[in-house]
């Protein structure tokens, strides 16, 4: 099978830049190319999500452009990074939703979604999408416990088997060509190395996406979306654990743990993505890949979006503005759920799998 432009295109910066070797201690990059003399698709797959696009390398390369070599590893990166994702998405024909899963599309499922969920009620009881309720249960007096546990389930429960099955298959290439042991030393290291963002700091200077100084901004900002994720996830988690094992309904009090979760949660969900809106603004133009634009700015204003309608709905959900902030947020997070395979959230799931692949490398190379 013919390979991709842009996979030829990253076979050729590989074999220039394992003849070089100047940029070996950037990143995981470097190390790892520098273990094979020949790419098969799946190994450009495996140096692709390991590239965190710090743009470090491209700041040392002596064969950067206008050099006539033209190397520009971040954006051939990035170029394949995406490919990648299409290639291993499960079902295969939704592969173009990572070309087509822009704002518009994830708006138009949250509203679609929104206007359900509000159409629901207003059949059932009109007065109750404008009625001010904050005792137990008030939530689900809108709508009945048990459908949105279906609704909501249900969707999640897809996205995590589609997003399962697109990692099985990446990871199946991964070791194709040299199988490796999985075991528990290199698991742990990868969730430390992501944890961290460690090869998010361009060899410790900082990214380069500013053309006058290189800064950690997007570390932070990455480190605000990923735990404010985890932590709304955490709030989620107990509150399902107080409604099943104490029989304690939503919405509860501000002090309660899950509250205190979800706030926490919220405003690094706010200020993250944000943050990274701005950061992909005024990111250099020879280092922006404008054929994710698309896939970034959905996942990242969806993001956004639930923390803001969730923020929102707790400020004032013993108003009659409850029942429509609740069917907002809902559907925002529905939407959320929905695209999860198909956009820009399994970067971070390829991405630990390459870093699990690079752990195991490491240990099996003795360094």
């Amino acid at each position: 099978m013919r390979l991709s432009d842009s996979l030829i295109e990253a076979d050729r910066l590989m074999t220039i830049c394992n003849s070089c070797r100047y940029c070996e201690g950037l990143c995981a990059v470097f190390p790892a190319m520098e273990m094979r003399r020949v790419f098969a698709e799946g190994d450009l797959n495996l140096l692709a999500n390991l590239c965190h696009s710090c743009g470090a390398c491209y700041d040392a390369c002596q064969f950067a452009p206008p050099h006539e070599f033209a190397v520009n590893v971040p954006v051939a990166m990035a170029r394949v990074r995406r490919e990648s994702w299409e290639a291993y998405v499960w079902p295969a024909r939704f592969a173009g939703l990572f070309r087509r899963n822009g704002v518009a599309v994830a708006l138009i499922a949250a509203l679609s979604v929104a206007a359900f969920i509000a159409a629901f009620v207003a059949a059932h009881d009109p007065a109750k999408l404008f009625a001010a309720d904050d005792g137990p249960g008030a939530f689900y007096r809108m709508m009945p416990h048990n459908a949105m546990v279906a609704l909501f389930g249900g969707v999640f429960v897809y996205a995590v088997f589609a997003a399962a099955m697109g990692i099985r298959t990446f990871w199946r290439d991964l070791n194709q060509t040299h199988p490796l042991p999985l075991g528990a030393g290199s698991l742990w290291q990868a969730v430390r190395d992501a944890g961290s963002l460690r090869y998010l700091d361009g060899g410790g200077e900082g990214c380069a996406d500013d053309e006058v100084e290189q800064r950690d901004s997007r570390r932070l900002f990455h480190h605000l979306t990923f735990y404010g994720f985890l932590l709304c996830f955490a709030s989620t988690s107990v509150a399902t654990l107080y409604h099943y094992l104490l029989g304690r309904e939503a919405p509860y009090p501000w002090y309660d743990l899950p509250v205190l979760l979800g706030v926490a949660g919220g405003i690094g969900l706010v200020i993250g993505p944000i943050g990274l809106i701005a950061a992909r603004r005024r990111r250099r133009a020879d280092l922006k890949d404008l054929s994710q634009q698309g896939i970034d700015d959905a996942f990242t204003l969806m993001l956004l979006l639930t923390a803001l309608t969730g923020l929102a709905l707790l400020l004032l959900r013993a108003t009659p503005a409850m029942g429509l902030l609740l069917a907002a947020h809902l559907g925002v997070v529905f939407a959320l759920f929905l695209t999860l395979p198909y956009g820009r959230f399994v970067h971070g799931l390829y991405r630990f799998a390459a870093l699990v692949r690079h752990a195991q490398e490491m240990r099996a190379a003795g360094a």
